[in-house]
């Protein structure tokens, strides 16, 4: 028998520079991949990491 997955999924994150045109670099957008405890945070996560796209630190919100 297989063991269950747990409270612990995987996420993904999205910058919210993605509707900007005044990126400095390339356009396009940016994501990071993550995990989070379904348990202890059952909303949404909204982190603050750094965008390569950009060039400076943006908040990243949690999608599908």
């Amino acid at each position: 028998m297989s063991k269950s997955k747990g409270a612990r999924i995987t996420i993904t994150l999205e910058c919210s520079c993605r509707n900007s045109y005044n990126n400095k670099r390339s356009p396009g957008i940016f994501r990071y991949s993550s995990t989070k405890n379904r348990r202890n945070t059952p909303n949404r996560i909204e982190i603050k990491k750094f965008c390569p796209k950009c060039n400076r630190h943006e908040t990243f919100k949690e999608i599908k």
